[in-house]
């Protein structure tokens, strides 16, 4: 009986062993809502297995690009997948699959009636803000408060992530507010705060849609695997769980 036991978790095992895995390239605004979807793709994929990695679609690209073996890559934009197709490491022409918005966050509740005026208060000593030479969000950021017409009397005043994931760790620990994805909100550590004393909506309109895009990539070992998972993210369900989690979709 132990021997036919042993056998069938050997074979489990084994069977696990040589499961196909799915290496997906994901931006870091993208740290809280690809565990929600690759959850939720796995149910009907349980014979996959799915190693992510996060960081900026900066840094993501210049790995790909020096043939880091990922099968598909989610970035923050579509500059970075269009490169990649351009440049011949990407098998897929770029897909538009969500659109980021923005938030302004604080620890501390505020009046955010103010919406971006409230930058200018004096009780506002730092900002936490993507760098916009770096990072999508920083640029929409860096957008909307032009937009706002108050970015030339703050800008000393800002504390600048390398990523939206590091500016949120600003904005928790270091600064008096920040401009942050609003897919931040699934941060478990956000639970506790509250929608219009702790964080806002900034007003899409005063910045231009912060498009995301992948796309598959050629250097990768599983490419039927990545295929699914590319349909996956533009089927209903996936889209559901993009809005869910604070973006728009196409």
């Amino acid at each position: 009986m132990r021997l036919i036991v042993g056998f069938f978790i050997f074979v489990a095992l084994s069977a696990y062993a040589f499961a196909d895995t799915l290496k997906i390239a994901a931006a870091a605004n993208l740290s809280y809502a690809i565990k929600t979807l690759s959850a939720e793709f796995l149910k009907t994929h349980p014979d996959i297995k799915i190693d992510t990695i996060i960081a900026s679609s900066g840094k993501l690209t210049a790995q790909i690009m020096h043939e880091a073996p990922y099968d598909i890559f989610l970035s923050a934009d579509m500059k970075y997948p269009q490169r990649l197709y351009t440049t011949k490491f990407a098998s897929s022409k770029p897909t538009l699959y969500a659109q980021g918005r923005l938030i302004l966050l604080s620890t501390k509740d505020r009046d955010l009636d103010q919406n971006l005026t409230i930058l200018q208060s004096k009780s506002i000593k730092t900002i936490a803000t993507a760098n916009p030479s770096t990072a999508p969000y920083g640029i929409a950021a860096k957008e909307a408060m032009q937009h706002a017409a108050i970015y030339d009397t703050i800008k000393d005043k800002f504390i600048y992530g390398q990523s939206i994931s590091q500016t949120l760790t600003y904005t928790l620990n270091a600064a008096d507010i920040g401009l942050v994805a609003k897919s931040s909100i699934l941060n478990p550590k956000l639970k506790n705060l509250k929608h219009g004393k702790n964080w806002i909506d900034v007003n899409p309109s005063l910045y231009k849609a912060i498009d995301q895009g992948m796309v598959l990539l050629k250097n990768g070992s599983s490419p039927k695997s990545a295929k699914l998972f590319y349909d996956f993210i533009l089927s209903q369900k996936g889209k559901e769980i993009l809005r869910q989690s604070g973006y728009a979709t196409p």
